[in-house]
C-alpha cells in the first residue's frame, strides 16, 4: 500500500500529521480486532504507543546535519600560530675598549706562540730524523731563538694590565706561557747536554702542551669577559 500524500515531505508539520495518523490507525486496528467491553484500559498503552510513533516519524523528517556543522559539546581544535624563537649564544654585550685592547694583545701573543710551537717541533723532528735533516748547529740556533722569543712573550703577559674580573683567568694565562718558556729552555739545555735526547724530547712535548693550554685559557678568559660585560 502506498503512503498517503499528506505524510510525504520534510517539514515538522507533516511529521506531526504522520504521528496523528499512525495513532488513529493503531486505535482502529485494536478496536476492530479485539472489541473490549472495557475499552478504557487501553487508553494509556495506546497513548504511549502513539507518542512513540509520533516521535519516530518526527525524528525521521528532521533535516540531516551538514558535514561542516559543529555539534554542541564536541571538542574543537585550535591551531597555534607559528612562532619563531631566536636563541642568542653567549652572554653579555660588547666589550669595553680596555677589555678589547687586552684581548687584542693576548691574540697577538697567542698567534706568536703557535708559530713558535711549529718551529720548535719542526727543528726537533729535523734533528731526530734519520738521516738527520737539520744539523746540530742549526738546531741549537733555532731552538735558542724559540726560547728567547717565548721568554719575551712570558714577560709581556706578566706585565699586562688586567681588566677587573679577569684576574684569575690571567693568572692561568701567565702560568701557561711561563711553563712554555721553561720548557723551551729545558729543550735547549737537553740538546746541549750529553743526554741521549730524551730530556730534549720531553721538553719539546711540554712546550707544545703549554702553548695549547695558553690557547685554551685565552678562550676561557674571553668567555668570562662576555659573561661579566
Amino acid at each position: 500500500m502506498g503512503r498517503p500524500a499528506s505524510l510525504q515531505g520534510g517539514s515538522t508539520r507533516n511529521s506531526s500529521n504522520r504521528g496523528t495518523y499512525a495513532l488513529a490507525a493503531i486505535v482502529s486496528m485494536v478496536m476492530a480486532v479485539n472489541p473490549d467491553p472495557k475499552p478504557g484500559r487501553w487508553i494509556l498503552p495506546l497513548v504511549i504507543l502513539g507518542m512513540i510513533a509520533f516521535t519516530y516519524f518526527f525524528v525521521r523528517e528532521l533535516p540531516e546535519a551538514s558535514p561542516n556543522t559543529t555539534l554542541a559539546g564536541q571538542p574543537t581544535t585550535t591551531t597555534a600560530p607559528d612562532v619563531t624563537v631566536t636563541t642568542v649564544d653567549g652572554g653579555g654585550g660588547d666589550l669595553d675598549p680596555e677589555t678589547q685592547a687586552y684581548f687584542d694583545e693576548l691574540d697577538v701573543t697567542n698567534a706568536a706562540l703557535q708559530l713558535l710551537t711549529t718551529e720548535m717541533v719542526t727543528v726537533n723532528d729535523g734533528f731526530d730524523a734519520d738521516p738527520r735533516e737539520i744539523e746540530y748547529e742549526d738546531t741549537e740556533a733555532r731552538m735558542e731563538v724559540v726560547s728567547q722569543d717565548t721568554t719575551e712573550l712570558s714577560d709581556q703577559v706578566a706585565n699586562m694590565d688586567v681588566p677587573a674580573g679577569l684576574e684569575v683567568n690571567h693568572e692561568s694565562l701567565k702560568t701557561a706561557v711561563q711553563f712554555a718558556s721553561l720548557a723551551a729552555e729545558d729543550a735547549l739545555e737537553g740538546l746541549r747536554s750529553t743526554d741521549t735526547g730524551e730530556r730534549r724530547r720531553v721538553a719539546v712535548e711540554a712546550y707544545v702542551q703549554a702553548t695549547e693550554d695558553f690557547d685554551t685559557e685565552l678562550t676561557n678568559a674571553r668567555n668570562a669577559a662576555g659573561n661579566t660585560s
